[in-house]
């Protein structure tokens, strides 16, 4: 009997640990609320995690009613490891998973702050963040990609988002204007496709 039992015990524990074992992709969820709980922003990276955009509000609404009078930096919440912070009328939010590691989330969440900080030109708040929701997904997009962290330093992400806001990368749907449009050299009048 306890034969059987060590192959089942030892698979048990073998499936247990590799569910522990470390991984790229850390972060589950970024999200920015404002201070009523309504959504401004939010990308989920993990598609089975919340798959449709109501478990997504649910759970948002569940997350910003346990933190959001909380002085606390880190909530578990639905089995959710969470790092948040509050600005003015803001919270931002990061998710990994219950084993992920609290530091490596706060430097997302860090990172994020920081950036969007200086883009906002230290005006964190609703409206400015509505105002620049283009550079806004540009950060969050830098720091993050499938779930994968790619950048904590706040400068490295603000160097590459002012690359692609300067106007120094040109944005591909002109691209393919030029291209359609026979322009070879792409001096298009762009104020003709407005």
């Amino acid at each position: 009997m306890t034969a059987q039992t060590c192959p089942r015990q030892h698979q048990r524990t073998t499936m247990e640990i590799a569910s522990l074992e470390p991984s790229l992709y850390t972060v589950k969820a970024v999200f920015i609320l404002d201070n009523d709980g309504h959504r401004l922003l939010s990308k989920y990276y993990d598609t089975e995690l919340y798959p449709s955009m109501k478990e997504q509000k649910n759970f948002e609404n569940n997350v910003f009613n346990k933190t959001h009078k909380a002085d606390n930096e880190i909530a578990f919440v639905e089995g959710m490891t969470i790092v948040y912070k509050c600005s003015i009328d803001l919270f931002f939010y990061v998710v990994g998973s219950a084993q992920e590691n609290e530091l490596m989330l706060m430097a997302v969440l860090n990172c994020l702050f920081e950036s969007l900080s200086q883009i906002l030109r230290k005006n964190v708040e609703r409206r400015c963040l509505l105002d620049n929701m283009d550079g806004v997904f540009l950060v969050v997009d830098e720091i993050i990609d499938g779930g994968v962290i790619l950048e904590s330093d706040p400068q490295q992400v603000i160097q590459k988002v002012n690359y692609r806001l300067d106007g120094s990368e040109q944005a591909y749907g002109f691209d393919l204007f030029d291209y359609i449009v026979g322009n070879i050299d792409g001096q298009t009048d762009r104020s003709q496709c407005a």
